[in-house]
């Protein structure tokens, strides 16, 4: 028997999983270990990294729905079958950043809504709570399924620019949200939004320089604004057919994700 730890993840996937070997699966140095887990609709496959000769790492796929999917730990030896040494079960859970993202993503347009982001801020998170939230909501914000439709600027495309309004844009700088800001940039609307003043006249760019954010403003001003750095610690998805590969550049670990 393995064990996995932690036994569950988000279901947009990106946190570290440990998997702690038995005294016989602990091997000669050639051996590669994967996990294959296996839901009722899609099936991931993970390499891992190795800590020390009884544990490994890797990185959680992010999955397609809430369940309790099947884990099989895999030793492959050139020249060898490949074998299953090990089985466990592991669920995907829907998180707190899931749920923030979802309601920002509902909520692009809806003035209410984006009012009570405001009222939020002015009770201003440590850094290392901004950090945590902007790696966790712009993840879960990349693995929603977004309607072709949906704009950063919400449905009603008929404001035009000049009616002083909140985006969701205003938010993720007020609140210094790097990764989510970027994330944002991409999306339909998102340049749009840079210009928009709200009620105080503020638009996303004055408020990112008001507020010393210097590395967020240097994003949302210059031609050529590469991708934060904080997002390289994250993975990078190639999707083709009903296949994607991710890897996860801190841990160099990479996943096979396919329809099962």
């Amino acid at each position: 028997v393995m064990k996995l730890n932690p036994q569950q993840a988000p279901l947009y996937g990106d946190s570290v999983i440990t998997v702690q070997l038995t005294e016989e699966d602990k091997v000669e140095d050639d051996v590669v270990f994967y996990l294959v887990f296996t839901g009722s609709t899609v099936q991931h496959c993970t390499s891992t990294r190795k800590i020390n000769p009884g544990s490994l790492e890797t990185i959680s796929p992010g999955h397609d729905c809430c369940e309790t999917v099947k884990v099989a730990l895999c030793a492959s030896r050139e020249g060898h079958p490949v074998l299953v040494v090990a089985e466990e079960s592991f669920q995907f859970v829907q998180d707190e950043a899931y749920d923030a993202a979802q309601f920002l993503a509902t909520c692009a347009g809806n003035q209410q809504a984006l009012n009570f982001t405001r009222f939020l801020d002015r009770s201003r998170p440590p850094a290392a709570d901004v950090d945590f939230l902007d790696e966790k909501v712009a993840l879960a914000f990349r693995h929603l399924k977004l309607p072709a439709e949906w704009n950063v600027l919400g449905a009603d495309q008929s404001l035009t620019e000049n009616i002083p309004r909140e985006t969701l844009m205003h938010f993720a700088v007020r609140l210094g949200l790097l990764r989510l800001t970027w994330f944002l940039l991409q999306q339909p609307g998102g340049r749009g939004a840079l210009s928009i003043h709200n009620t105080e006249g503020a638009t996303p760019v004055s408020l990112a320089l008001e507020r010393g954010y210097q590395k967020l403003h240097q994003l949302l001003t210059e031609e050529e604004a590469k991708e934060p750095d904080s997002w390289s610690t994250l993975s990078h998805t190639v999707h083709s057919g009903d296949y994607s590969v991710k890897h996860h550049r801190g841990l160099d670990v990479y996943m096979l994700t396919a329809e099962a």
